[in-house]
């Protein structure tokens, strides 16, 4: 995929804008610094209005000088384990309010893109080909989520469908970025504090960088502000690469090394999932087909370890100590 940082300025909106709808999050402040910089009018709402409450979102819609077009829509409950002990906020967060979210841009003509998660799968993966072997997740695979968050963002998904068909699901997977904790700054932080750290080596994937996700979210709106048009539905994007956390921490390490952000000699020690018990059983293969969104926006993904080196490039220092 084109560097967002290198792409060309997005197709003006006109007297219209973008609501961004958790802008506060990881992703949000990517998206919002993006948007900025590709010239695309937008707005942007944390907590401040509920997206539980589809008064508050349909009175902050209609207050806007200028008519939204676009909802992108950030806000999640993404805490796994805690998920589980708190059932009632994560629906009303997850499934919910995407349903009032998709109301809410039906009821004022904008087009929707909302964020879901490999987590609606039940990462057991999909075993297909001569001879078999697991293939990448691909859009129409059936949902089979195993745990209280991975349920409520398939259940969103369904009420976005239903409320709004002028609405793009964009699922995605190990994300990580500048404006906020992910694993990344966790194993940084761990290998400048300990001489070895422990990483699961049975669970398999595609880190996802969100600033490379920002970008594709932009073509999206920018590719139909042009006049083509993108089909609805659910698409997947993360980047290229299938490897296990134990690759992903192993290489974080030799590059950080390289780039001076580890100061000490650390080991990176394979591991089993057991040896880290948690609440929700951690999907073991997350990886996902990205055909359909490279067909429909004409993109390459970039390679995880090129994006890694990109991000530790520009990796605040503070957030690893």
């Amino acid at each position: 995929m084109e560097n967002p940082k290198d792409s060309p300025k997005g197709v003006s909106a006109g007297n219209s804008q973008i609501w961004l709808i958790g802008n506060k999050g990881m992703l949000g402040t990517e998206l919002s610094l993006l948007f900025e910089s590709r010239g695309l009018a937008h707005t942007g709402t944390d907590r401040e209005v509920d997206v539980t409450d589809i008064a508050a979102l349909e009175a902050f819609a209609a207050n806007q000088a200028a008519p939204i077009t676009w909802i992108v829509n950030c806000a999640a409950y993404t805490a796994v384990d805690k998920a589980e002990d708190d059932t009632g906020l994560c629906r009303r967060l997850n499934t919910d309010g995407p349903a009032n979210i998709a109301q809410t841009a039906k009821k004022i003509g904008a087009k929707l893109i909302h964020i879901s998660t490999d987590y609606v799968f039940n990462g057991k993966g999909v075993t297909a080909g001569n001879p078999p072997a697991l293939r990448p997740y691909r859009e129409d695979d059936p949902t089979d989520p195993i745990g209280v968050y991975g349920l409520t963002k398939r259940d969103g998904e369904i009420r976005i469908l239903e409320n709004s068909p002028a609405s793009y699901i964009v699922r995605t997977a190990w994300l990580y970025g500048k404006h906020g904790n992910n694993f990344v700054h966790t194993m940084l932080r761990l290998m400048n504090e300990k001489d070895s750290v422990s990483v699961v080596d049975d669970q398999r994937g595609s880190p996802t960088w969100a600033y490379d996700l920002s970008g594709v979210i932009a073509d999206l709106i920018c590719t139909a502000h042009a006049g083509r048009h993108i089909p609805y539905g659910i698409y997947h994007f993360s980047n290229e690469g299938s490897i296990t956390w134990f690759d992903f921490a192993r290489e974080i390490y030799e590059q950080g090394r390289n780039l001076g952000l580890i100061s000490k000699s650390c080991v990176v020690k394979p591991c089993t999932s057991a040896e880290f018990p948690a609440k929700v059983t951690r999907p073991e293969y997350s990886v996902l087909d990205k055909s359909k969104i490279k067909a429909a926006l004409g993109i390459t993904p970039p390679d995880w370890k090129t994006s890694l080196s990109e991000f530790l490039k520009i990796c605040d220092p503070l957030k690893t100590s």
